[in-house]
């Protein structure tokens, strides 16, 4: 235990605390067990880091990542058990995906060491309810999106805007105060932006370096997949980056990647569940809770820029939307519109030039404009979208 509590107290010595992530206040940390479930790259082990840092009695908490050597060797429960033992409060296990029994050793954990807060995270392609125990009724889970243009502008500009509500930017009630040039900052997020490591150097390529640890590493170890799959899962990425908005043709995307058809819908679903890629469905009546998938998306738009040297710019502006809106609301496509909010809200994105004819004989329907700064009537400029987290 002692090497854990050494790599743990020299991680947390180097943890900038100066910009702490949205959801830290969302979380009740205090609860006996929380899971924060996000992609690659978006900050959950950070933001574990800054909560001990900020809050916590360090004496009192062991971090681990469950893909420590340590563990080769060591059962996670009998970890649990020993800092328990030794008067331990809280045990913050990132990365609880790469052991192997986690989740039945997390429920025996639980029922055992009542008095021993747990928080982990995971791969969001990991379902935490999928598993040998029953976790669904013990843990509350959260999960940790890529940064907002909002939270960009603080951690980069620091210019500290509210987050503002879906209502509120439809209404027009959009304060900006000290935010002067927000188009110039708009581009710079869309390409670089979305992942807190913004500003780094060789930004697009560790957001390339992400992309294949998520095609190599943890869909095919969540999938048991082969390495022949993972060259088909490079292809599929290849194409949807290619020809977003993409509208799925199973049998023609077998072709091309050389797979059976029946698995194309399941690679489909791992690079969802992997925030490689978005899909919108269409609307859909009775029992079914979605619809088909209509159209397919790459996450986010800081993906198309690392995936294509040159994006088309209504895929870029399309899948802004998508990403910042789906946090908080749900989205389905539309006959003769981009989208459609909460079954209520239509909205058709586009330029400044984008005229209202889409839009004919729609109550709620709402023009989106890439390019303009302000909101007039039921014209709303893209970037006001990214302040809503």
């Amino acid at each position: 235990m002692e090497s854990l509590i050494s790599r743990y107290r020299n991680l947390l010595a180097e943890t900038d605390t100066s910009f702490v992530r949205y959801l830290h206040d969302e979380i009740p940390w205090d609860d006996r067990m929380v899971a924060i479930m996000g992609s690659r790259g978006v900050g959950k082990t950070t933001l574990l880091l800054q909560h001990i840092k900020l809050h916590l009695p360090q004496d009192k908490v062991l971090y681990v990542s469950a893909d420590d050597l340590y563990f080769s060797e060591h059962r996670l429960y009998d970890l649990a058990m020993e800092f328990s033992k030794l008067g331990g409060e809280y045990l913050y296990i990132d990365e609880v995906h790469k052991y192997q029994r986690w989740s039945q050793e997390l429920k025996n954990i639980y029922d055992a060491f009542p008095r021993l807060k747990v928080v982990f995270t995971g791969s969001s392609i990991l379902d935490i309810y999928h598993g040998i125990a029953d976790l669904s009724r013990r843990v509350l889970t959260y999960t940790l999106y890529g940064m907002s243009f909002r939270e960009y502008l603080s951690m980069r500009k620091h210019i500290n805007l509210p987050v503002f509500t879906l209502e509120q930017v439809l209404e027009g009630k959009v304060e900006t105060n000290g935010l002067d040039y927000p188009l110039a900052e708009f581009r710079n997020y869309l390409r670089d932006g979305y992942y807190p490591f913004t500003g780094s150097q060789a930004y697009e390529q560790r957001l390339l370096q992400i992309i294949n640890r998520i095609l190599e590493t943890d869909i095919p170890f969540y999938a048991n997949l082969n390495i022949s799959t993972i060259v088909k899962l490079k292809r599929l990425l290849s194409i949807i980056a290619q020809s977003v908005p993409f509208k799925p043709n199973v049998s023609k995307i077998a072709e091309l990647i050389g797979a059976d058809r029946a698995m194309v819908n399941d690679y489909l679903e791992y690079m969802v569940r992997a925030k490689l890629i978005n899909v919108i469905h269409t609307p859909t009546q009775g029992v079914q809770a979605l619809g088909k998938v209509d159209k397919v998306y790459l996450d986010n738009t800081n993906l198309a820029y690392a995936l294509q040297p040159q994006p088309e710019i209504g895929n870029i502006r399309e899948t802004f939307f998508l990403n910042q809106v789906s946090v908080s609301h749900s989205l389905t496509s539309d006959d003769k519109a981009d989208f459609i909010v909460d079954k209520q809200y239509t909205f058709e994105v586009g330029g400044k030039s984008k005229g209202q004819r889409q839009l004919a004989g729609r109550e709620n329907g709402y023009i989106v404009k890439d390019d303009i700064e302000y909101a007039y009537l039921n014209t709303i400029p893209l970037w006001h979208f990214g302040l809503l987290y």
